[in-house]
């Protein structure tokens, strides 16, 4: 009898996993709204990897550029990935740009989506916006993700009535070079949506790590605090910033120093993250802001896209 018993509970069991793997959506058809280097970097890798994909921007001018961009970029890749066979490389990239169309009317399209991801500025008003009208268009079973990397999920998502069906999506810039993305699961996304989401990043090649809605998710929570403490390591006058980044990339191994990677990332973007965090919790040391830093956003001198930051550029 305990034996019979055993193999119920293992076929009940099975049939359990059976029926919540089968529950999963396979998603095949893929929105990707804003066609700023993040959002062509995600349609560009999930086209590239046999998804039919739609490229949604606000004119045909944002598109064509960043239909030109994906193009460059995937003539690039197929220039090293397939050195020995031009043909089969020109051939991948055809095959690739075949499965990207654009649009200027996301309401559209997204009737027939699987997912809709979400690329445009970081303003959770206009986010709100976006999703609460794409909510009315969309199919019942269609996935809502945001690509934000410091705004709540939860409070995107609150915007839609598919809050089980919502969650974040954090690629990483270069998106078709860098393996990571972070997948936010909120209180209200359902294991469903999760494991449906883990697998779409596997078929792109990437690597997903799972991480709650909370500030900065992984890698931005750790990050964006070392960026502001070596700041303030500088304005106290500690250390100068050459010697603080030199430590770090010979004592740390990093490949940049703070400095360095904040005249990357941007003064603005660092800035406008550590006010956000500040403004959700103003008694956290990790999140004061930065006299320098300001005073640097506010004279726009932002990093190596406007030719000085911390350091000038020529």
């Amino acid at each position: 009898m305990a034996f019979v018993t055993r193999q119920f509970v293992r076929s009940v069991s099975s049939s359990s996993s059976a029926s919540a793997t089968a529950k999963k959506i396979l998603i095949k058809h893929v929105t990707v709204i804003g066609g700023g280097l993040m959002g062509a970097g995600i349609a560009q890798v999930a086209a590239a990897t046999g998804h039919t994909v739609v490229l949604v921007d606000q004119t045909e001018d944002i598109l064509a550029k960043s239909k030109k961009g994906i193009e460059e970029s995937l003539r690039r890749m197929a220039k090293k990935k397939f050195a020995e066979n031009p043909e089969a490389g020109s051939a991948f990239v055809e095959k690739t740009l075949s499965s990207l169309s654009t649009s200027t009317d996301a309401a559209s399209v997204v009737h027939s989506t699987d997912l809709v991801v979400e690329a445009i500025v970081e303003n959770l008003k206009v986010k709100n916006e976006l999703f609460q009208r794409l909510d009315k268009f969309a199919a019942e079973h269609t996935i809502f993700a945001s690509n934000t990397s410091s705004l709540q999920i939860t409070s995107i998502a609150n915007a839609t009535t598919r809050q089980d069906r919502f969650a974040g999506l954090h690629f990483f810039n270069p998106v078709p070079m860098m393996k990571l993305v972070e997948v936010i699961k909120t209180p209200m996304t359902s294991q469903k949506t999760f494991e449906s989401l883990v697998d779409f990043c596997k078929t792109l090649g990437k690597h997903p790590v799972s991480c709650k809605d909370t500030p900065g998710f992984i890698v931005n929570r750790l990050l964006v605090p070392y960026l502001a403490e070596a700041i303030r390591l500088h304005e106290r006058g500690d250390a100068s910033k050459e010697d603080i980044d030199m430590a770090m990339k010979l004592g740390a191994g990093y490949p940049m120093g703070p400095f360095e990677l904040l005249d990357y990332v941007g003064l603005d973007t660092t800035k406008f993250i550590l006010d956000g965090w500040h403004e959700m919790d103003s008694k956290n040391p990790l999140f004061q802001p930065s006299p320098s830093l300001n005073n640097l956003v506010a004279e726009k001198k932002l990093g190596k896209k406007t030719g000085e930051g911390f350091y000038k550029y020529k």
